[in-house]
């Protein structure tokens, strides 16, 4: 049984990175724009774009172009080189991807720790002040959209109160993360409500269930039973919920590298798009896709284990 599931488990991440790479090959080049002239500039002559179309291999057919792509792939772990630099697409993805890794991390840890906080306490204040308040949030702040998150956090707490910087990346360990701390409150912004409403439903009804009655009744402190017991069983949906929504947060990572300024995977994924820079795009939405599949894989596999419905199955 576990084998069969895991099988159709790696099966569908597999599936899942062939339909990428194949969507972002073929939707890419038909983008306007001509890579060649974006190297040669906008004067150069038919010639001259002719024979840099050569040189870079657009002038083959696309199911050519296609078969290329693959073989490089699967032969060197990459997606050619640059078009416009001529440098390996891993090394220039490998050169922006720590701090960008580092970012999403924060922000993740971030969501998950003031979303678990919130929700508890919505919970266990039912239908008092501080639960009509915090149920207000998610509300509020689910429409945001998370560049103008980033734009007013840096207004408030950078320009006016100075307790980040406006944008970049500091030096040194402490630097780095001081300086992507506001950064990864922007796009835990974004996964906060959600899991908030989601996890303080789920703990409603776990409150609520015949075993936790049972568990008062044996007068087993309340702490106990909040997060040995209900939070355990309250997780399950919100994590798988998490695992779902982890591709919008390594998206919306990427968006706000740009408002902060950080040279990260975003900031070279719009500057190859400006480009057209075929082969950096087509890697980065490649190890974007990867990553989305690995986090889902651990987070179902995690999820597994939280089910008490799967303990001592094979």
């Amino acid at each position: 049984m576990k084998k069969i599931w895991l099988i159709s488990t790696v099966g569908r991440a597999l599936a899942v990175i062939l339909c990428v790479m194949t969507a972002v090959f073929f939707l890419i080049r038909m983008v306007p724009g001509d890579p060649a002239k974006m190297i040669l500039g906008e004067y150069s002559t038919p010639e001259a774009v002719e024979s840099m179309h050569h040189a870079l291999g657009l002038d083959l057919p696309l199911g050519e172009q296609f078969i290329r792509f693959v073989k490089t792939l699967f032969t060197q772990g990459d997606t050619g080189n640059s078009i416009i630099n001529g440098t390996s697409t891993r090394e220039l993805i490998a050169d922006r991807a720590p701090v960008t890794l580092l970012l999403i991390g924060m922000a993740c840890a971030l969501a998950i720790v003031i979303a678990l906080v919130l929700a508890t306490l919505a919970a266990t204040h039912k239908d008092k002040l501080l639960d009509h308040l915090i149920r207000i949030f998610p509300t509020v702040t689910l429409g945001m959209p998370i560049f103008w998150v980033g734009i007013l956090l840096i207004l408030l707490l950078s320009v006016h109160l100075h307790w980040f910087p406006v944008g970049g990346v500091g030096e040194g360990w402490w630097g780095t993360l001081y300086s992507l701390t506001l950064p990864a409150i922007t796009v835990a912004f974004s996964q906060i409500p959600t899991l908030v409403r989601s996890l303080r439903a789920q703990m409603l009804e776990v409150l609520e269930s015949d075993f936790v009655v049972t568990l008062k009744a044996a007068r087993l402190p309340s702490r106990v039973i909040l997060f040995k017991h209900v939070l355990r069983n309250a997780a399950l949906p919100t994590l798988i919920l998490l695992g779902v929504n982890i591709s919008y947060l390594i998206g919306g990572t990427l968006v706000v590298e740009q408002v902060f300024g950080i040279k990260g995977i975003g900031s070279l994924l719009f500057s190859s798009i400006s480009k057209r820079d075929f082969p950096v795009i087509q890697g980065i939405a490649l190890y974007c896709a990867v990553s989305v599949v690995i986090i889902s894989l651990l987070i179902e596999l995690l999820s597994r284990w939280l089910d008490p419905r799967t303990k001592g199955k094979p």
